[in-house]
């Protein structure tokens, strides 16, 4: 397990130093083939509990030391097996001996500070944990700018809004309408003693996480794995039998899925990143759906639009994902405020160019899975005043708030806005 614990603070140390977690969690894995599931899962587990509480660990280590530490690397290594310490259910015992025979590995000299580090949190434990979250910082586990943000725009529901973000992640389904109904699918859960709940839109979430070989007709295309604030795409395009329909920015392919589960569409799938293109085929093929995939940019539709106007487009556009920080903790530090206006400059870019590709009286959904209004409203507002020919429609909708979805225990954030153009 001391290795496990060794190249958990690895990741952990490298995110904090601007790498993407996943990418780092899959060559760990690959390195590592011959992992048992616990192991794969053990790692898992520390790389992204570590993150997601980063905040407050740190706070608590700093309490903990005289000065900073020179070795980064033990110092990511006491982050993880604080983490260990604080939330998981390990023995105490256990992490120490592992995070020191880790230590080793690191630093020939270091087994001894880790040992009195930790030990001295073991008895120290609450004393540490109530000092840390005197602080922003360490009560919410985000940056102080991140925070200072979600309390600026969501004074009433800022707490929640932080606190659900550092939560694990329901897993929900969408159901393959073609196939089934919600209702019917749940009622097949139910029998094999797969417990779930009815979710707006029309999502089913699952009590306890499972691998999708464990849900009945994966395979053969019954049923998909997509959150319930993600599904309310399709519905709020109202995209109708025979339209074309442009998806823009449409990897990994969910919402290009649903809209062709949803109705008898012409649909064309658009997106930059040609292996991303790769994840929407092979989502299409196991749910036996057909679509147009280009690989292109949105903002550059003279590259590769045919000329032919686009009933409803879907623009999922690129952005902070500060609505999806519990599936991806690493985006907590690895933003930076600036990062806001540099999306909202990129999105404001598709939106002028996806503009002219939608028919007179068609409808363009805007969406990001951001919570904050600089990527969201403030954007569809400056397009709205420079074009005369957009009209945005109220959308009133269960949890919507003005087209914004706040992430709780049902679905992520996610914002949506829809326009149409003057016919």
């Amino acid at each position: 397990m001391h290795i496990v614990q060794q190249l958990a603070a690895n990741i952990v140390g490298q995110v904090l130093a601007g790498r993407n977690m996943n990418q780092l969690l899959s060559e760990a894995l690959r390195k590592h083939a011959a992992f048992s599931p616990q192991e794969r899962g053990a790692l898992q587990d520390l790389s992204y509990g570590t993150l997601r509480y980063y905040g407050q660990l740190a706070r608590i280590l700093e309490g903990l030391l005289n000065k900073p530490l020179q070795d980064s690397r033990l110092r990511d290594l006491l982050l993880v097996a604080l983490y260990q310490l604080q939330y998981s259910k390990a023995a105490s015992h256990a992490v120490v001996d592992h995070a020191v025979r880790a230590s080793k590995k690191i630093n020939a000299a270091g087994g001894g500070l880790v040992n009195a580090v930790l030990r001295n949190f073991l008895r120290r434990q609450m004393e540490l944990v109530e000092r840390a979250t005197q602080t922003d910082e360490g009560r919410y586990s985000y940056p102080q700018w991140w925070v200072a943000a979600v309390q600026a725009q969501y004074p009433e529901q800022a707490g929640a809004i932080l606190d659900a973000g550092n939560q694990h992640p329901p897993m929900t389904l969408r159901v393959n309408r073609r196939r089934t109904t919600s209702s019917q699918y749940q009622a097949q859960l139910a029998a094999l003693g797969i417990e779930a709940r009815a979710v707006v839109p029309d999502a089913l979430c699952l009590q306890t996480p499972l691998g999708v070989e464990k849900l009945p007709g994966f395979f053969d295309g019954d049923v998909s794995v997509q959150d319930a604030g993600a599904q309310y795409a399709a519905t709020l395009l109202d995209a109708r039998e025979g339209m074309r329909v442009l998806d823009a920015c449409a990897a990994p392919g969910g919402k290009s899925a649903h809209l062709l589960e949803s109705a008898d569409i012409e649909l064309v799938a658009l997106d930059k990143d040609e292996q991303r293109l790769e994840r929407v085929r092979e989502n299409l093929q196991r749910l036996q759906l057909q679509a147009t995939l280009l690989c292109g940019d949105a903002a550059l539709p003279e590259d590769w639009w045919d000329g032919k106007v686009f009933d409803r487009i879907l623009a999922d556009v690129p952005c902070s994902a500060s609505g999806v920080v519990r599936r991806h903790p690493d985006i907590k530090w690895l933003r930076r405020p600036s990062d806001i206006e540099s999306f909202a400059a990129q999105q404001e870019q598709i939106l002028q160019a996806l503009w002219p590709l939608l028919a007179r009286g068609g409808k363009l959904l805007y969406a990001t899975c951001s919570v904050f209004a600089r990527e969201n409203q403030q954007v569809v507002s400056a397009f709205l005043a420079r074009h005369k020919d957009a009209k945005q429609i109220i959308i009133s909708v269960h949890d919507l708030d003005n087209g914004q979805l706040v992430p709780n225990d049902r679905h992520d954030g996610f914002f949506y806005a829809l326009l149409q153009k003057n016919a």
